[in-house]
């Protein structure tokens, strides 16, 4: 195979200004924050990314504006070993942006979609699902093109023997409709949301309870849960994982690092608990410095600080 793992979903400059303090104002105020940069964004591209650094083979697919914000996507992500040769560009919309405003471990974000929208399941290569080990999408929400194409993607790359994983994100409408999701769950191995996620599609006020409501829908349900680690359940039994204490500069893709080691450690033979511990550790730790990608761990630095 030419590679382990083939990513699905958006791309695009994230610019990660903080600590801000709250409420925001507006009034043409201006106010000085300690930390702003510019780094790469979008939470299939972080997990991409993530993977490629615990070392696997990776390919994304996915749509970029013909614009510098598209170069530096498809530059950023080719400099950390992730295959672009499917990322399209999108011939009438621009990239999407993305402005992260950080306050604490909390965050505001705020993104204009571009090229998101038109992103379609006929963006990714037949062949380059029926060639991989493992497919995964992210920001379920924010494509719905994609979206409505994504079981039929699930499903091919299911009788090729891979096995597949998605992680929805927010919705930024607040709607949470399943009913496209429980046709995609269907063909999911592994559904990756994290608590506040869960507890907003299943409509349930504890954690436990919602991920045991999810993988009953098909999937092995893996929730993230900040602090206080994850924990993975199969509709009948749970299992748990803490968090790595770190020096935490921002959480920006501590979910989508988490994605990334789960997927890593699953593929590498992993049984579930190794697997849920190794994923919550490389969520912790990309969380030392600004941005989704900066300090990803590599395999063995993740293997070292769950045997630590």
């Amino acid at each position: 195979m030419s590679f382990d793992l083939l990513v699905i979903g958006d791309a695009n400059p994230d610019v990660v200004v903080g600590s801000v303090d709250q409420p925001i104002l507006f009034g043409q105020r201006e106010r000085l924050v300690p930390h702003g940069s510019l780094v790469l964004g979008g939470s299939a591209s972080i997990m991409a990314c993530g993977v490629a650094r615990l070392g696997l083979r990776v390919a994304f697919a996915g749509r970029v504006g013909d614009d510098p914000a598209g170069d530096f996507v498809r530059t950023s992500l080719s400099d950390r070993g992730v295959n672009v040769d499917a990322l399209a560009v999108d011939p009438v919309s621009p990239t999407p942006l993305t402005t992260i405003l950080t306050s604490g471990d909390d965050r505001a974000i705020l993104t204009s979609p571009g090229c998101l929208p038109a992103t379609a399941a006929e963006d990714v290569p037949p062949s380059l699902i029926r060639s991989v080990r493992h497919v995964h999408a992210g920001s379920f929400y924010l494509m719905p093109r994609l979206a409505a194409g994504l079981a039929g993607i699930f499903k091919e790359a299911k009788a090729a023997k891979a096995t597949t994983s998605l992680d929805p994100n927010d919705d930024p409408a607040g709607k949470w409709d399943r009913t496209v999701l429980d046709r995609v769950l269907r063909f999911t191995d592994y559904f990756l949301p994290n608590a506040s996620e869960a507890l907003a599609l299943t409509g349930h006020h504890d954690v436990e309870a919602a991920a045991g409501i999810l993988a009953r829908r098909g999937p092995l349900a893996v929730v993230k849960n900040g602090a206080d680690g994850a924990l993975a359940h199969n509709g009948s039994t749970v299992v748990t994982a803490p968090a790595v204490k770190v020096d935490t500069v921002d959480a920006v893709g501590a979910g989508d690092s988490f994605d990334a080691g789960w997927v890593a450690a699953v593929l590498n033979g992993s049984k579930l608990d190794r697997a849920l511990a190794i994923a919550a550790a490389c969520g912790s730790l990309s969380t030392r410095g600004a941005g989704g990608t900066a300090t990803q761990p590599s395999w063995d630095e993740a293997i070292r600080s769950v045997t630590a």
